[in-house]
């Protein structure tokens, strides 16, 4: 039997080279650090990765889905639908906006919204649809665009796990109205903070970017560059959400990485399949034929019945064995604020509820060397074959 691992294991750490290094370097001694230069190379870097017509980076992909709504025009008394399996950052923003949202359950295998359910859910306040691509698993994109055909809504897309993701042929990024990533320490594009808008809408990328910078008509780089000095005016209360060239110098190689790094993903996703089959968990779902998952988190789903364990204690032994891990995610109606502001039942999403109850994440990071991952394999099985319930 393999020996506990000596030192804890993180659930999530980023794998930061020499080039991304240097370049914050670079540009720590060019003297410009704000928003410059180097946020327009990345920009353009993600033009060409997912190829959208326009990218606009952000301080998080919170700022992205905000500006992403407010371009879309979501106002006071509109209704958003969105997935109640994600962080709480997807429905805090259309709160932001003065706007509700409306949760519709997923499907239990792919932990994605369901398409039946989002139609079943518009009414004639229905301006906008959230899908999320939760663990970065492309949504039911076509079911859901043709949905928003009918009712002339808005698609934003909630991408923030699915850099590198794939449906029908087309990356995640340009097939929704908007999309929306994160390049948050943990994922697989790594800018620290950070985050993304995609868009092929010429007006809605320029609002956006307007909009990031308090509202202003120039940018700091036009204003102050010795290429140009423009006078800049208010055009609109916006928002300080601006990403700065020390981010984009690590995102622009990050960027240049993912399907380099997407290859070890995979390896490390089939090791794990493997090892864990025999298991009393539920296996991530395959992927279909006409999609690319981007292997953001790598989640278990427990089979309490065959369990003397509960999640949390199952969370605790592998702690105990030095094995980092995490929930993804609390359903939001389950949470304190939008169960009782809304007053929501446990009953009212019973896949989301069902998921939540049971799915864990553990390390899945292109920064896993090989001894990493037979260490959470052996601390996996260690913890759930002694939990497993003894049959006669």
């Amino acid at each position: 039997m393999r020996e506990r691992r000596k030192s804890f294991l993180p659930f999530g750490s980023p794998l930061i080279e020499q080039p991304e290094i240097d370049e914050v370097v670079d540009t720590l001694r060019s003297g410009w650090i704000g928003t410059g230069p180097k946020v327009k190379r990345l920009e353009a870097l993600m033009c060409e990765y997912t190829g959208a017509k326009y990218a606009r980076a952000t301080n998080s992909c919170t700022a992205a889905m905000h500006l992403s709504l407010l371009a879309a025009g979501v106002k006071t008394g509109d209704e958003v639908i969105t997935s109640p399996m994600t962080f709480c950052a997807t429905a805090n923003v259309i709160l932001h906006c003065r706007a509700t949202p409306v949760f519709v359950d997923i499907e239990k295998d792919t932990m994605n919204l369901d398409p039946t359910l989002v139609e079943k859910a518009v009414t004639p306040k229905t301006k906008a649809v959230m899908p999320v691509h939760m663990a970065g698993r492309p949504c039911n994109m076509q079911a859901i665009l043709d949905i928003a055909v009918r009712h002339n809504l808005v698609v934003i897309e909630d991408a923030a796990h699915a850099i590198g993701a794939e449906y029908q042929g087309k990356k995640i990024g340009n097939i929704g109205h908007f999309t929306c990533f994160s390049f948050y320490v943990t994922k697989n594009v790594v800018t620290g903070e950070g985050g993304m808008v995609t868009t092929n809408d010429e007006e809605s990328a320029e609002m956006i970017e307007m909009m990031s910078l308090h509202g202003l008509s120039a940018t700091a780089w036009s204003r102050y560059s010795q290429k140009a000095f423009a006078h800049y005016e208010v055009i609109a209360p916006g928002y300080n959400y601006d990403m700065t060239d020390i981010e984009a110098s690590l995102g622009i190689h990050q960027l240049g990485r993912v399907e380099k790094y997407l290859k070890r993903r995979e390896q490390i996703w089939g090791r794990y399949d493997e090892a864990f089959a025999d298991l009393p968990v539920t296996l991530p779902a395959p992927v279909g034929s006409n999609e690319r998952h981007a292997r953001h988190l790598y989640t278990l789903q427990l089979d309490i019945d065959r369990l003397t364990m509960s999640r949390n204690e199952v969370l605790q032994a592998l702690h105990a064995e030095n094995i980092g891990t995490g929930i993804h995610f609390l359903s939001l109606h389950l949470q304190k604020y939008y169960r009782e502001r809304f007053g929501y039942k446990e009953s009212d999403f019973p896949n989301a509820k069902y998921v939540s109850d049971r799915t864990f994440s553990i390390p899945f990071s292109t920064k896993l060397s090989d001894d990493d991952v037979e260490d959470v394999l052996a601390a996996v099985r260690k913890v759930l074959i002694a939990g497993q319930k003894v049959h006669p």
